[in-house]
């Protein structure tokens, strides 16, 4: 390495040494400048957004009492949904408290309950919905009024979807000769109705065993309907 740069004139010797000064120029903004840069331009970043964090938590301290008016009415109207929820220690209770309550409309109706089944519970953070699906059969009034019914229900529940089918049946009994036979028009109906109950994590081992959920829903609601008669 000694003879070879002996070897090189003094016009390549000053090329050699330019280009190694400037092969360290960059390598020393690369390590050290351009961090030492982003830090300080990080550091600037922060001071700047300091006193827009410091006003904003101003403001937030600023409206603790309606803050904490807001959460007393928040807490206030729960207590007065807590009637509507459905209760029980597990979620096959709750369950069997909504078929009760269904077949119970069902029965004032007069609507025919063909079969029933539970669905698998569905969290929803403090609440936990609690699905059947109810195929019925009755006349096009019976069916309107059990929905509606559903809807006006002591407790919350929600119909989250609803499938009908027309069927028409002739009506029994002797008639006059060339006078066509009149019929009725029935429906039967696949419906599934939810309602809600506060999550439990020890409800857990109650729940249903089919595979079938209904729709996801979101805040509990009377107005969530996806099909209406």
């Amino acid at each position: 390495m000694t003879r070879l740069w002996q070897r090189l004139s003094k016009r390549e010797k000053a090329l050699v040494g330019a280009a190694l000064f400037i092969f360290l120029i960059v390598v020393g903004r690369i390590l050290v400048v351009s961090p030492l840069l982003e830090r300080r331009d990080w550091i600037r970043s922060q001071l700047e957004m300091q006193p827009q964090l410091l006003e904003k938590n101003l403001r937030y301290v600023g409206q603790k009492d309606e803050i904490a008016g807001a959460l007393t009415k928040s807490r206030e109207a729960l207590k007065l949904r807590e009637p509507l929820l459905l209760v029980g220690n597990t979620d096959s209770v709750r369950a069997s408290e909504l078929q009760q309550a269904v077949q119970a409309l069902a029965a004032r109706e007069s609507t025919q309950v063909i079969t029933t089944r539970v669905l698998n519970p569905e969290s929803m953070g403090p609440f936990t919905k609690i699905a059947i699906q109810m195929e019925v059969s009755g006349q096009i009034d019976q069916v309107t009024n059990l929905i509606r019914g559903i809807d006006a229900a002591d407790k919350l529940l929600v119909v989250d979807e609803l499938n009908i089918r027309s069927l028409i049946s002739p009506v029994a009994g002797p008639r006059p000769p060339n006078i066509p036979q009149p019929s009725i028009q029935s429906l039967r109906a696949s419906v599934t109705i939810s309602g809600f109950a506060r999550t439990d994590s020890s409800a857990r081992n109650g729940a249903a065993q089919p595979k079938d959920k209904a729709a996801p829903g979101g805040v509990p609601s009377k107005t969530q309907r996806s099909g209406k008669p």
